[in-house]
């Protein structure tokens, strides 16, 4: 009896044990994955607090495509929780080699290492939009390029915006890289060797070759939202948010260096001054001066977050801007003030510096400071408009490009300014914001990403426009058949010789048109929906212009709409297909 009692609790032992182990990893992954969700959504948030504003909008765009990442794959990504200590140094296995950033016309956001953003190659003539290359998500950070003018960029593919994306400089595609998480706020960086780094949500720094095949990834411990910096040694740079809120130091054979923890999430972006001293802001208000090894040198305290990039002018001047409302000056041996100079509400974007050491900050206008603190001038962006997180890119010839935002999420434009302040020219290219930073090639064509559409965007090239054909006679498919009264939807295609971008006019055959559209990529499938009221056969014209303003062909396509909506859905005429007997006469006099 006792021994049957004994087997029957040891089979019971092991039943619970087995529906505990089956029970407990799906409960435990359940908490996880919803803490893992609550430190998205507290980064986001973050990241959408502004100086004077929270962007609603766009928090719930990226908030959507975290969803949309979440159910694309089944394992998203793991988030590291950090270890207590400040510093963690882990001895490379490897000598770093000596390779900084590559000798190109833009290899990083904000050009350089000092975080100029200024070119050495002039811009003559970039009014023209030469061509634009479209995006399934926003395109927000800076384009880099390397030094055969391939752009590099973070966009999206099939509405994800996880991709790294590789263009040539005729705006033609090169490559795309999935990585594991959403990208957003890291612009890429180009080592000496080639190889491109980007940060991710997925808490990875990745490094991809030249050709877009993978070379390594290493794991931060927490989203990367800052842009890399890369050292003279071959050290790269850069923040991270929530549980990791470190300044981290990656060898550039993928092996954590060292992490600096600072009290809040990092997402501004490291400048490196000749001597070898890191410099970068944090939410916790501070701005920290590192040591190559990353050991802390010294801190400055501002008066609210500091998620602006850090510059450094040619005498060692250390500038940053705050939420506070202020640009700040300091000495960069110990970190004390020099001048602060207010700038409105404050500012996302980097102060960038001219080569006569004029700072450009930006923020509620486009602000000009000498370099002893005083205002040159102001630049009135025009009504309802600000600059978010878009960093000003000077030109050799003084000429300065920002983009800007309209109101709330409801348009932005690219902007050129004359160094005396004046306005050059400017270009509505989003329905929404644009939020990225512009980059100058060595040809002198401006690279600027936008958000036009929800859940859409460009990468805009703008230049001299040296030859031009006129676009192809657009082709028109959709319902060639249907009812009066509903709505269709039909495809436009037309393609430049050129690959400039083209617009279209369309008559729709009822006395309607649709007046010159919005322009778009060169090949791209244009959807455009209309409804015809009346019965009847109707001809769709199409026509296409580029920049040039050279007009196609017509393309045409014919419809007929037999019969009309309102009288098929009628009660009168359910009748009659309900009594076929008694109604014969009356479908012969209406024709039916």
């Amino acid at each position: 009896m006792k021994s049957n009692l004994a087997k029957n609790g040891l089979i019971f032992l092991v039943i619970t044990l087995f529906v505990l182990s089956s029970v407990l990893p799906v409960v435990f992954g359940n908490e996880s994955r919803l803490v893992e969700e609550d430190v998205e959504l507290e980064n986001l948030a973050f990241i959408c607090r502004e100086p004077n504003d929270f962007n609603g909008v766009k928090y719930e765009y990226y908030k959507q495509q975290l969803i949309r990442q979440r159910s694309s794959e089944d394992n998203y990504y793991d988030v590291v929780v950090e270890p207590e200590n400040t510093v963690v140094q882990i001895e490379s296995k490897v000598t770093p080699l000596s390779f900084g950033p590559m000798d190109s016309a833009w290899p990083m956001k904000c050009h350089d290492n000092h975080h100029t953003s200024r070119s050495p190659y002039n811009t003559i003539d970039t009014s023209a939009e030469k061509w634009r290359f479209y995006s399934s998500g926003s395109v927000d950070d800076t384009p880099v390029i390397d030094s055969d003018g391939i752009i590099y960029f973070k966009g999206a593919y099939n509405y994800l915006d996880r991709y790294l994306i590789a263009v040539y400089p005729n705006g033609t595609l090169k490559w795309r890289y999935k990585t594991g998480g959403l990208i957003w706020g890291s612009s890429p960086a180009i080592a000496e060797d080639e190889t491109i780094y980007v940060g991710s949500w997925d808490t990875k720094l990745y490094a991809l070759n030249p050709d877009g095949t993978f070379k390594w990834k290493v794991g931060s411990g927490g989203s990367i939202s800052s842009s890399p910096a890369i050292a003279e040694d071959g050290a790269i740079y850069f923040g991270t948010m929530s549980s990791g809120n470190s300044i981290v130091a990656v060898n550039p054979n993928g092996t954590i260096k060292w992490k600096y923890k600072t009290g809040y999430s990092i997402v501004s972006c490291p400048a490196i001054g000749d001597d070898g001293t890191v410099y970068i802001g944090s939410g916790d208000t501070y701005l920290y001066a590192l040591w190559p090894n990353g050991t802390l040198r010294w801190r400055f305290k501002t008066g609210d977050y500091v998620k602006a990039p850090v510059s450094i002018a040619d005498d060692g001047t250390v500038y940053v801007g705050s939420y506070d409302g202020y640009l700040y000056a300091l000495y960069p041996n110990n970190g004390t003030l020099k001048w602060q100079c207010g700038i409105g509400y404050g500012t996302d974007s980097n102060p960038s510096i001219a080569f006569d050491g004029t700072i450009y900050a930006s923020g509620d206008k486009l602000y000009a400071i000498y370099p002893n603190g005083t205002m040159r001038w102001s630049f009135n962006l025009g009504a309802n408009r600000w600059i978010g997180l878009s960093s000003s890119a000077i030109s050799a010839d003084g000429t300065i490009y920002v983009g800007t935002r309209i109101g709330d999420a409801v348009g932005g434009e690219i902007i050129a300014v004359n160094p005396n302040g004046t306005e050059r020219w400017r270009k509505h290219i989003a329905d929404e914001w644009v939020d990225s930073s512009p980059s100058i090639a060595e040809d002198g064509t401006v690279y600027i990403g936008s958000s036009y559409d929800a859940c859409e965007g460009y990468l805009h090239a703008f230049g001299t426009v040296e030859s031009n054909e006129p676009p192809s006679a657009p082709v028109i498919t959709g319902e060639t058949n249907g009812n009066a009264g509903d709505s269709y939807t039909y495809t436009f295609v037309s393609n430049d010789p050129e690959n400039y971008p083209v617009k279209y006019f369309i008559e729709w055959g009822d006395n309607t048109t649709t007046g010159w559209t919005w322009e778009y990529e060169s090949g791209e499938e244009v959807e455009i929906s209309h409804t015809w009221s009346e019965e009847g056969t109707y001809e769709i014209r199409a026509k296409a212009m580029d920049i040039s303003n050279e007009e196609s062909e017509w393309g045409t396509l014919k419809v007929t709409m037999p019969k009309n909506k309102m009288l098929v859905n009628s009660p009168f005429l359910k009748f009659l297909q309900n009594h076929p007997h008694t109604s014969l006469i009356l479908r012969q006099l209406l024709g039916l």
